[in-house]
């Protein structure tokens, strides 16, 4: 009985005790609770008093800022500054000519009748047939902004610390309160040269409707036919044509150029002598770098044999490789186009059996610009190859074995190949077109059967369909989006013209519209996509596919660094 009763108090001593230590657990765990959640009371307290001092802070120096005409919010960066501005000045006629100095309002011609199509553009419109204008209405309209000639935009928008102080500058593009051309007596012509482009007829149709309608010229616009060939070709087809609001009032639904183009063709002489016996005084040249150069000689015959001609261009490049502006007309449209072709051979790879493989080829002779956007557009692109990066066909990083792991992993792959990759495999052509490009090796071509012979090696069959868009994708009407930024690069270029500027080119730079002088837009042009830069990350991100830029070498000591965008 005696050892029954010890056995029960060492029990209940023992459960006493277990209930002893989870209620000092307890305790403990709810003091600790206790006390942390005060702490962090506090501390978020503090934190809230912090956040409401910084903001009463801001609220004063905002205030401050404000009084010394200063942004009101805003941390002042001592590491990264501008302290000189390096505007690039344009060529202007009334510093070397009589200037009209006349008021400049927009006009707002109506028009006449509608409907006039390209194929009878071509028809009914060339120089003689004669078009009246007579009994159009007008009402001046003042500007809502006119833009100064020291207005400008900066070049160098991207600043990291310690970075140089110094950045160039465009002028700013637009209407300007004097015009150097009295638009009564202002003839025009407009010339197309090089390849086809969307875009190229809402160019011509935005000029020509800019000179007739909104500054009312009482003078002529010349269509140029054939590209600088059209100047003196006298072959019946090259003929000028008289270009009026309602003859190009639907050629923007078009794809190519009503006027047609063409490569070299280019005789200085002749091409003045052109403009002196139609009393041409502004030439819109739209063309890519090869035809910007051609236009500047053209300036410069202009200023030796004293005519008083403004020659404005714009920039007409579907590779998008002229330098400094941020895209060139057309290419959205051609990227866009550029799907369907991907997709065809997506669709390809993926019904043909065993081991499908789709191949496009798209344009970039030395900048990838068209292929890359295309593949990112599209995201069913397994390999990308361009120019700026070289190509490598066998080894850790080669672009065969990295095709076939994709057939093995999805079993099919799609390639998007730009014109102008792969020289250093097949090596750089002696030849060049009548533009003085260099002829490219057939990569596309050479892509398929080495993607062929690859598979051949494992013993296996790659089914390759190869697909050629080049002149699909150029052909096209431009998109919405091109449509608009070819209205303002016509528009603009008019206004360059009216007041007198001449040598220039207008583009988009930094999402603003601005007027370069033609030699420094052509001296750093083709450019080329940097292979360091996002852009191709992106696109290797996309891919999967190894990378074959080189890495770039550590600068010496001592030597000097340049900081680069």
């Amino acid at each position: 009985m005696t050892s029954s009763v010890s056995v029960k108090d060492q029990n209940l001593t023992v459960l006493l005790g277990a209930v002893a230590a989870v209620t000092a657990a307890t305790a403990a765990t709810i003091t600790y609770l206790w006390t942390k959640k005060r702490e962090d009371d506090r501390h978020n307290a503090h934190i809230y008093r912090e956040y409401e001092r910084e903001k009463m802070i801001k609220a004063k120096t905002a205030q401050a800022r404000l009084q010394h005409a200063e942004p009101p919010s805003g941390t002042l960066l001592k590491d990264v500054t501008i302290d000189k501005i390096f505007l690039w000045e344009l060529e202007d006629l009334s510093k070397k000519y009589p200037s009209a100095l006349i008021e400049n309002v927009m006009h707002n011609k109506s028009l006449g009748a509608r409907g006039i199509r390209s194929p009878v553009l071509r028809q009914k419109s060339s120089v003689g047939d004669g078009d009246s204008q007579k009994g159009h209405l007008s009402h001046d309209t003042p500007y809502n902004k006119l833009i100064s000639n020291h207005e400008c935009i900066i070049g160098d928008v991207i600043r990291k610390p310690n970075m140089h102080t110094h950045t160039v500058a465009y002028v700013r593009a637009g209407p300007r309160r004097l015009l150097h051309f009295d638009p009564k007596h202002v003839n025009a012509a407009i010339v197309t040269c090089g390849g086809l482009c969307p875009g190229l007829n809402n160019v011509i149709r935005e000029i020509t409707k800019t000179l007739h309608q909104l500054y009312a010229i009482g003078g002529e616009v010349y269509g140029i036919q054939g590209g600088y060939r059209g100047f003196w070709d006298p072959a019946p087809y090259l003929q000028p044509l008289l270009l009026t609001p309602e003859m190009v009032d639907n050629i923007h639904h078009e794809g190519g150029t009503v006027l047609g183009s063409s490569r070299g063709g280019f005789d200085l002489d002749k091409i003045l002598d052109f403009l002196q016996k139609k009393k041409i005084n502004q030439l819109y040249v739209i063309g890519g770098d090869g035809t910007h150069r051609g236009a500047f000689r053209l300036h410069e015959g202009c200023m030796e044999r004293g005519l008083n001609v403004a020659v404005a261009g714009i920039p007409k490049t579907i590779d998008n490789d002229v330098d400094y502006i941020d895209q060139s007309f057309g290419f959205q449209s051609a990227v866009e186009a550029a799907q369907v072709a991907i997709r065809s051979a997506k669709t390809e790879a993926v019904c043909n059996l065993p081991n499908g493989v789709g191949i496009v080829k798209l344009m970039g002779r030395s900048a990838g610009f068209i292929a890359a956007h295309a593949t990112m557009a599209s995201s069913d692109v397994d390999l990308c190859l361009i120019p700026e990066v070289p190509v490598v066909l066998e080894g850790p990083n080669g672009c065969l074995p990295h095709l076939r792991k994709r057939v093995q992993q999805q079993g099919y792959a799609v390639i998007v190949v730009a014109e102008g990759a792969g020289e250093e495999v097949l090596g750089t052509s002696a030849e060049t077109d009548a533009s003085g490009n260099k002829k490219l090796p057939p990569i596309g071509e050479f892509m398929k059967k080495a993607v062929t012979d690859y598979f051949a090696k494992f013993d296996e069959v790659a089914t390759v369909k190869y697909i050629d868009p080049s002149y699909t994708v150029r052909s096209v009407p431009a998109n919405a989006a091109d449509s608009l930024y070819c209205m303002q690069l016509a528009q603009n270029a008019c206004h360059g013209a009216m007041a007198g500027f001449t040598g220039f080119s207008v583009g988009l730079c930094n999402n603003k519209m601005v007027w370069l002088p033609i030699p420094e837009l052509v001296a750093t042009s083709p450019r080329s996509m940097n292979a360091r830069g996002r852009t191709w990350e992106r696109v290797l991100a996309l891919t999967r596919q190894p990378n074959t830029v080189e890495n770039e070498k550590e600068p010496e000591k001592g030597a000097a660094q340049v900081a680069k965008v």
